[in-house]
Protein backbone atom coordinates (compact mmCIF):
# COMPACT_ATOMS: atom_id res chain seq x y z
CA UNK A 1 0.00 0.00 0.00
CA UNK A 2 2.87 2.31 0.52
CA UNK A 3 4.50 1.71 -2.26
CA UNK A 4 1.46 2.54 -4.53
CA UNK A 5 0.98 5.75 -2.46
CA UNK A 6 4.88 6.56 -3.14
CA UNK A 7 4.59 5.77 -6.73
CA UNK A 8 1.17 8.36 -7.22
CA UNK A 9 2.96 11.05 -5.46
CA UNK A 10 6.54 10.37 -7.48
CA UNK A 11 4.40 10.59 -10.66
CA UNK A 12 2.59 13.87 -10.05
CA UNK A 13 5.93 15.96 -10.68
CA UNK A 14 6.95 14.10 -13.09
CA UNK A 15 4.03 14.35 -15.49
CA UNK A 16 3.56 18.05 -14.44
CA UNK A 17 7.40 18.52 -15.91
CA UNK A 18 6.48 16.47 -19.06
CA UNK A 19 3.42 18.74 -19.95
CA UNK A 20 5.39 21.88 -19.23
CA UNK A 21 8.37 20.84 -21.77
CA UNK A 22 5.94 19.74 -24.56
CA UNK A 23 3.57 22.01 -24.55
CA UNK A 24 4.96 25.56 -23.22
CA UNK A 25 7.48 26.10 -26.36
CA UNK A 26 6.83 25.85 -30.18
CA UNK A 27 8.94 23.23 -31.97
CA UNK A 28 11.19 25.55 -34.16
CA UNK A 29 11.93 26.86 -30.17
CA UNK A 30 12.99 23.49 -29.34
CA UNK A 31 14.49 22.61 -32.14
CA UNK A 32 17.12 25.70 -32.10
CA UNK A 33 17.81 24.46 -28.12
CA UNK A 34 18.19 28.09 -27.46
CA UNK A 35 20.25 29.19 -29.95
CA UNK A 36 19.59 31.98 -32.06
CA UNK A 37 16.80 31.00 -34.09
CA UNK A 38 17.35 30.25 -37.50
CA UNK A 39 20.91 29.46 -37.30
CA UNK A 40 21.40 25.72 -37.91
CA UNK A 41 22.14 26.22 -42.05
CA UNK A 42 24.16 29.42 -41.93
CA UNK A 43 27.44 28.32 -42.59
CA UNK A 44 28.85 24.69 -43.11
CA UNK A 45 29.77 24.42 -39.32
CA UNK A 46 26.50 25.73 -37.63
CA UNK A 47 24.79 22.75 -38.01
CA UNK A 48 27.26 20.68 -36.51
CA UNK A 49 27.22 23.15 -33.62
CA UNK A 50 23.73 22.91 -33.16
CA UNK A 51 23.57 19.44 -33.25
CA UNK A 52 25.59 18.89 -30.48
CA UNK A 53 24.24 21.27 -28.45
CA UNK A 54 21.02 20.05 -28.45
CA UNK A 55 22.42 16.26 -27.51
CA UNK A 56 24.14 17.84 -25.01
CA UNK A 57 20.93 19.42 -23.09
CA UNK A 58 18.44 16.57 -24.04
CA UNK A 59 21.51 14.00 -22.19
CA UNK A 60 21.63 16.15 -19.51
CA UNK A 61 17.98 16.98 -19.38
CA UNK A 62 17.97 12.87 -18.89
CA UNK A 63 20.66 13.04 -16.01
CA UNK A 64 18.44 15.54 -14.39
CA UNK A 65 15.21 13.98 -14.23
CA UNK A 66 16.37 11.10 -13.36
CA UNK A 67 18.29 12.38 -10.76
CA UNK A 68 15.61 14.54 -9.59
CA UNK A 69 12.92 11.44 -9.47
CA UNK A 70 14.93 9.13 -7.30
CA UNK A 71 15.46 12.53 -4.88
CA UNK A 72 11.35 12.91 -4.80
CA UNK A 73 11.37 9.43 -4.29
CA UNK A 74 13.67 8.66 -1.70
CA UNK A 75 11.62 11.48 0.21
CA UNK A 76 8.45 10.25 -0.07
CA UNK A 77 9.22 7.26 0.27
CA UNK A 78 11.08 7.41 3.36
CA UNK A 79 10.16 10.61 4.80
CA UNK A 80 9.24 10.10 8.51
CA UNK A 81 5.75 9.16 9.02
CA UNK A 82 3.09 11.42 11.28
CA UNK A 83 3.38 10.13 15.24
CA UNK A 84 6.72 7.77 14.30
CA UNK A 85 9.93 8.88 16.26
CA UNK A 86 11.81 5.40 14.51
CA UNK A 87 15.25 6.02 13.28
CA UNK A 88 15.39 4.39 9.50
CA UNK A 89 17.79 1.90 8.76
CA UNK A 90 21.37 3.28 8.54
CA UNK A 91 23.73 2.24 5.49
CA UNK A 92 27.04 2.98 5.59
CA UNK A 93 28.50 1.59 1.97
CA UNK A 94 26.30 0.94 -1.02
CA UNK A 95 28.73 -0.30 -3.74
CA UNK A 96 26.52 -0.75 -6.32
CA UNK A 97 25.22 2.75 -5.95
CA UNK A 98 28.43 4.31 -5.39
CA UNK A 99 29.74 2.83 -8.60
CA UNK A 100 26.75 4.02 -10.24
CA UNK A 101 27.78 7.52 -9.36
CA UNK A 102 31.07 7.32 -10.48
CA UNK A 103 31.33 5.25 -13.58
CA UNK A 104 28.26 7.48 -15.32
CA UNK A 105 29.79 11.09 -14.58
CA UNK A 106 32.88 9.51 -15.66
CA UNK A 107 31.21 8.94 -18.89
CA UNK A 108 29.77 11.47 -19.57
CA UNK A 109 32.68 13.71 -19.05
CA UNK A 110 34.56 11.88 -21.08
CA UNK A 111 31.78 11.72 -23.62
CA UNK A 112 31.60 15.72 -23.63
CA UNK A 113 35.29 16.05 -24.19
CA UNK A 114 35.31 13.44 -27.25
CA UNK A 115 32.54 15.51 -28.76
CA UNK A 116 33.73 19.02 -28.04
CA UNK A 117 37.37 17.96 -29.48
CA UNK A 118 35.84 16.33 -32.55
CA UNK A 119 33.49 19.76 -33.29
CA UNK A 120 36.29 21.62 -32.89
CA UNK A 121 38.56 19.88 -34.85
CA UNK A 122 36.32 20.45 -38.10
CA UNK A 123 35.50 23.89 -37.29
CA UNK A 124 39.74 24.56 -36.95
CA UNK A 125 40.78 23.21 -39.60
CA UNK A 126 42.72 24.78 -42.10
CA UNK A 127 40.97 25.72 -45.91
CA UNK A 128 43.86 25.46 -48.74
CA UNK A 129 43.55 27.95 -50.66
CA UNK A 130 40.17 29.58 -50.04
CA UNK A 131 38.00 31.23 -52.44
CA UNK A 132 37.73 34.85 -50.14
CA UNK A 133 40.18 35.61 -47.90
CA UNK A 134 39.85 38.70 -45.52
CA UNK A 135 41.83 40.86 -42.70
CA UNK A 136 39.66 41.42 -40.33
CA UNK A 137 41.56 44.42 -38.10
CA UNK A 138 39.72 45.45 -34.63
CA UNK A 139 39.96 48.71 -33.28
CA UNK A 140 38.77 50.48 -30.68
CA UNK A 141 36.22 50.74 -31.19
CA UNK A 142 35.06 49.71 -34.67
CA UNK A 143 36.54 47.11 -37.73
CA UNK A 144 38.39 47.25 -40.86
CA UNK A 145 38.17 44.61 -43.96
CA UNK A 146 41.11 44.03 -46.57
CA UNK A 147 39.62 42.21 -49.03
CA UNK A 148 43.11 40.36 -49.93
CA UNK A 149 42.53 38.61 -53.17
CA UNK A 150 40.10 41.60 -54.78
CA UNK A 151 43.04 44.37 -53.40
CA UNK A 152 40.52 46.20 -51.81
CA UNK A 153 39.60 47.77 -48.06
CA UNK A 154 36.67 48.74 -45.87
CA UNK A 155 37.17 50.82 -43.11
CA UNK A 156 34.60 50.80 -40.41
CA UNK A 157 33.79 53.76 -37.57
CA UNK A 158 32.68 53.40 -34.01
CA UNK A 159 28.56 53.10 -34.31
CA UNK A 160 27.00 56.34 -32.45
CA UNK A 161 25.24 55.81 -28.98
CA UNK A 162 22.14 57.65 -30.83
CA UNK A 163 21.65 54.99 -33.50
CA UNK A 164 22.09 51.99 -31.47
CA UNK A 165 18.90 51.04 -31.37
CA UNK A 166 18.08 51.57 -35.26
CA UNK A 167 19.64 50.35 -38.42
CA UNK A 168 22.75 52.18 -38.69
CA UNK A 169 24.12 53.03 -42.28
CA UNK A 170 27.39 53.60 -41.03
CA UNK A 171 27.86 50.04 -39.34
CA UNK A 172 31.12 47.99 -40.86
CA UNK A 173 29.55 45.65 -43.20
CA UNK A 174 31.65 42.72 -43.92
CA UNK A 175 30.38 41.05 -47.45
CA UNK A 176 31.16 37.51 -48.56
CA UNK A 177 29.93 35.27 -51.35
CA UNK A 178 27.54 32.52 -50.83
CA UNK A 179 28.70 28.92 -51.09
CA UNK A 180 32.18 30.11 -51.51
CA UNK A 181 35.13 29.12 -48.72
CA UNK A 182 36.82 31.71 -46.60
CA UNK A 183 39.55 32.50 -44.62
CA UNK A 184 39.26 35.44 -42.13
CA UNK A 185 42.81 36.64 -40.68
CA UNK A 186 41.92 38.34 -37.63
CA UNK A 187 44.35 40.84 -35.35
CA UNK A 188 44.01 44.31 -33.39
CA UNK A 189 45.57 47.45 -33.38
CA UNK A 190 45.37 47.80 -29.51
CA UNK A 191 44.15 45.90 -27.10
CA UNK A 192 42.26 42.34 -27.06
CA UNK A 193 38.67 42.24 -28.82
CA UNK A 194 36.70 38.87 -29.95
CA UNK A 195 34.60 38.92 -33.42
CA UNK A 196 31.66 37.47 -32.95
CA UNK A 197 28.90 36.85 -35.74
CA UNK A 198 25.85 35.88 -33.21
CA UNK A 199 24.02 33.38 -36.30
CA UNK A 200 27.67 31.72 -37.24
CA UNK A 201 27.83 30.58 -33.36
CA UNK A 202 31.27 30.57 -33.40
CA UNK A 203 33.38 33.82 -32.20
CA UNK A 204 37.58 34.31 -32.47
CA UNK A 205 39.89 36.26 -29.69
CA UNK A 206 41.58 39.16 -31.70
CA UNK A 207 45.04 39.84 -30.78
CA UNK A 208 47.47 42.69 -30.64
CA UNK A 209 50.35 41.18 -32.50
CA UNK A 210 49.33 37.88 -33.40
CA UNK A 211 47.15 36.83 -36.52
CA UNK A 212 44.13 34.34 -35.79
CA UNK A 213 42.26 32.68 -38.13
CA UNK A 214 38.79 31.23 -39.12
CA UNK A 215 37.61 29.59 -41.92
CA UNK A 216 34.12 28.51 -42.68
CA UNK A 217 31.66 28.81 -45.62
CA UNK A 218 28.66 30.61 -45.63
CA UNK A 219 25.62 28.94 -47.13
CA UNK A 220 22.22 31.43 -46.35
CA UNK A 221 21.94 34.47 -48.08
CA UNK A 222 21.23 37.17 -45.36
CA UNK A 223 22.13 39.97 -43.04
CA UNK A 224 23.88 38.86 -39.66
CA UNK A 225 24.78 40.33 -36.33
CA UNK A 226 28.32 40.88 -35.47
CA UNK A 227 29.78 42.43 -32.73
CA UNK A 228 32.76 42.63 -30.13
CA UNK A 229 32.34 40.07 -27.44
CA UNK A 230 35.37 41.25 -25.63
CA UNK A 231 35.45 44.08 -23.04
CA UNK A 232 37.56 46.19 -24.81
CA UNK A 233 37.09 49.45 -23.11
CA UNK A 234 34.67 52.51 -22.23
CA UNK A 235 32.71 52.09 -25.95
CA UNK A 236 32.73 48.10 -26.29
CA UNK A 237 28.90 48.06 -26.54
CA UNK A 238 29.05 50.27 -29.80
CA UNK A 239 31.81 48.27 -31.57
CA UNK A 240 29.00 46.91 -33.89
CA UNK A 241 29.16 45.41 -37.50
CA UNK A 242 27.19 43.02 -40.26
CA UNK A 243 28.03 40.54 -42.54
CA UNK A 244 26.10 40.06 -45.59
CA UNK A 245 25.83 37.08 -47.36
CA UNK A 246 25.63 38.13 -50.90
CA UNK A 247 24.68 36.33 -54.02
CA UNK A 248 27.74 36.29 -56.53
CA UNK A 249 26.30 39.09 -58.28
CA UNK A 250 26.05 41.47 -55.26
CA UNK A 251 29.33 40.37 -53.94
CA UNK A 252 31.03 41.24 -57.28
CA UNK A 253 28.77 44.82 -57.58
CA UNK A 254 30.06 45.52 -53.49
CA UNK A 255 33.54 44.95 -55.12
CA UNK A 256 33.29 47.13 -57.70
CA UNK A 257 31.95 50.08 -55.25
CA UNK A 258 34.78 50.10 -53.31
CA UNK A 259 36.78 50.41 -56.46
CA UNK A 260 34.93 52.86 -57.45
CA UNK A 261 35.83 54.57 -54.07
CA UNK A 262 39.62 54.58 -54.69
CA UNK A 263 39.30 52.28 -51.78
CA UNK A 264 42.01 49.54 -53.23
CA UNK A 265 45.25 48.57 -51.94
CA UNK A 266 45.04 47.03 -48.45
CA UNK A 267 45.03 49.00 -45.44
CA UNK A 268 48.37 48.40 -42.86
CA UNK A 269 48.51 46.56 -39.65
CA UNK A 270 51.80 48.59 -38.70
CA UNK A 271 49.36 51.85 -38.25
CA UNK A 272 48.49 50.01 -34.83
CA UNK A 273 49.00 51.98 -31.66
CA UNK A 274 51.27 49.14 -30.36
CA UNK A 275 54.35 50.29 -31.76
CA UNK A 276 56.73 48.54 -28.99
CA UNK A 277 55.43 44.67 -29.80
CA UNK A 278 58.75 42.23 -30.05
CA UNK A 279 59.74 41.64 -33.50
CA UNK A 280 58.80 45.48 -34.88
CA UNK A 281 62.57 46.77 -34.35
CA UNK A 282 61.17 49.54 -32.36
CA UNK A 283 63.15 50.30 -29.44
CA UNK A 284 60.94 53.36 -27.66
CA UNK A 285 60.91 52.48 -23.61
CA UNK A 286 63.66 49.94 -23.91
CA UNK A 287 67.16 52.42 -23.48
CA UNK A 288 69.26 51.74 -20.38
Amino acid sequence: MRSKRGFRWLSLPIAASLMLALSGCSSEYWASSFLPLGSKDVTNHTAAVTDFWTTSWIVLFLVGFIAWGLMAWALIVYRRRKGSNDVPAQLRYNNPIETLFTVVPLILVIGFFVLTARTMSDIEKPTVNPDVQVQVIGKQWSWDFNYVKEDVYSSGIQVQPSEVTKPVSEMPVLHLPVNKTVELDLQSRDVIHSFWVVQFLYKKDVFPGRWNHEYFTPTKVGVYTGKCAELCGEFHSMMLFQVSVDTPEQYAAYIQSLKDKGQTGQLSIDDSRNQNLPGNGSTTGNEG
